[in-house]
């Protein structure tokens, strides 16, 4: 439904209108991995006071959601083309394409960048404009590492209320759960087997 038309919008304002519809979404699926990273810069702000800090960690979170906006100005013309031309079949090939992924050695680097990013709050200097480009790095290894799941919920549907709680749970324990756990092997086992399950279909 979100790639559909609405009569009588023009296709500027149907972008306009999923971007919008993609950040309201992307809050509240990024905000439990997101709210630890931006505590811990909260608290390397150290002696500032609480105005500041809050005004701060705003800033770092708005440079987040930026970044996650960017992507959702990117997905909408490859949304436009998968809903002209998705099948069965394409969507098997995406969940199965992100289960490997997800047991890669390339996701467990991408997962480590993102984790470490979140570390290096105490090193930036208590600026707004050091906060803004905390959040943006923080988003674009977000995104990175979180790449394959989003197709999975742009595959599924991003209208599906149940998958976009199951991505968002899948997203936080990955990100918060100590490394070496296997975690997100143990995930993506359970996408590429979901992934032959509908391409058998």
């Amino acid at each position: 439904m979100a790639w559909l038309p609405v009569p009588g919008r023009t296709q500027a304002g149907a972008a306009a209108a999923f971007a919008g519809m993609w950040i309201v979404m992307m809050v509240p699926m990024m905000m439990p991995s997101l709210a630890p990273a931006l505590w811990r810069y909260r608290q390397a702000l150290g002696a500032l006071g609480p105005a500041r800090w809050g005004a701060l960690t705003a800033m770092a979170g708005a440079g987040y959601f930026f970044v996650w906006g960017l992507l959702g100005v990117a997905v909408y013309p490859l949304g436009l083309l998968y809903a002209q031309t998705g099948t069965r079949v394409a969507v098997g090939a995406v969940f199965l394409a992100a289960g490997l992924v997800q047991a890669s050695a390339w996701k467990q680097r991408q997962l480590a960048c993102c984790r470490a990013a979140a570390d290096c709050a105490a090193d930036l200097p208590a600026r707004a404009s050091a906060a803004w480009l905390h959040g943006m790095h923080l988003g674009v290894r977000c995104v990175l590492a979180c790449a394959n799941l989003m197709a999975v919920l742009l595959a599924a549907g991003l209208m599906d209320l149940a998958t976009m709680a199951a991505l968002t749970v899948a997203i936080t324990l990955e990100r918060l759960a100590p490394a070496g756990l296997g975690l997100e092997r143990a995930m993506g086992a359970v996408l590429a087997g979901a992934g032959i399950f509908l391409l058998a279909q």
